[in-house]
């Protein structure tokens, strides 16, 4: 493994790192071809401060790795695996529960908070992934202000999405504002491909978070059937049938209430109640 005693770091410029985080800290030396090399084998354990900062020291190391003459074909698909979720064979197939959640008034919170922003929108994956992962989730996909899990028991994304909840409601964000999130579930058998799940479900699932708002969770009915007993003080509130975008059927859509959860929401967002 190629080292570099204190000196010679020192003596090296910014440009010799992959990684030079905002208070000068410098990670992943790229300054030879044997740091280079030992930098691929490491990218994922450092800790970035945001995913721009990622995306740049990703960029500087394959550039340093072109100059070495290093084809890091493996570490490229390692990348890109961990960019877009769970590597698809390892995703559950067969009846599964879909959840997923999306950051309400992102484009405003883009505009309050500027660069503040994209620190806020790590975190919530990041609290999000931690809680999918707790209650025996799947990371599908994560892109923009969307985060998609998926569980093999309805339960488990329920019990989730309920702690999703309780945590954007406790957790503290800059200049006091809110940040909340909007989710939805619903159940079925996707096709599992080599991109993640597709079929009318996933359709379902998106429809489903898109009529909902901050703070609220809603589930259809083919997630109800697959609930078994609830917790004491866990309730599902049937609002109704619901005609959503493009899908071919009315919905019927219940909310989950439980203990710490907002109650009261303004009507859904949807194209048609019936």
């Amino acid at each position: 493994m190629a080292t570099l005693d204190a000196k010679k770091r020192a003596n090296l410029p910014n440009s010799a790192f992959a990684y030079v985080d905002s208070k000068g800290n410098r990670r992943l030396p790229i300054n030879d071809e044997a740091h280079v090399r030992n930098a691929l084998s490491r990218f994922n354990q450092v800790k970035f401060e945001n995913e721009e900062a990622r995306e740049r020291a990703f960029r500087r190391l394959l550039k340093a790795a072109t100059e070495y003459g290093i084809a890091p074909i493996g570490f490229i698909t390692r990348q890109l695996r961990e960019a877009r979720g769970a590597d698809p064979s390892e995703l559950p197939s067969g009846a599964v529960t879909l959840l997923l959640t999306d950051i309400e008034g992102s484009t405003q919170l883009v505009q309050d908070l500027g660069e503040k922003y994209s620190p806020v929108l790590d975190r919530v994956r990041a609290m999000i992934r931690d809680v999918v992962g707790d209650h025996h989730g799947y990371e599908v996909d994560s892109r923009a202000d969307e985060f998609f899990a998926v569980f093999a028991d309805g339960g488990d994304g329920v019990a989730a999405a309920i702690e999703i909840q309780r945590g954007m409601r406790d957790a503290k964000w800059p200049g006091g504002r809110q940040v909340r999130v909007r989710i939805g579930l619903n159940s079925g058998s996707p096709a599992v491909t080599d991109t993640g799940y597709v079929g009318l479900p996933v359709n379902v699932m998106a429809r489903v978070c898109n009529a909902g708002h901050g703070g609220q969770i809603l589930l259809t009915n083919a997630t109800r059937m697959e609930l078994g007993a609830l917790p004491d003080g866990i309730e599902l509130e049937s609002l109704g049938d619901f005609g959503l975008q493009g899908l071919p059927q009315p919905e019927t859509l219940y909310q989950v209430r439980a203990p710490g959860l907002s109650e009261e929401f303004p009507p859904l967002r949807v194209v048609d109640q019936t």
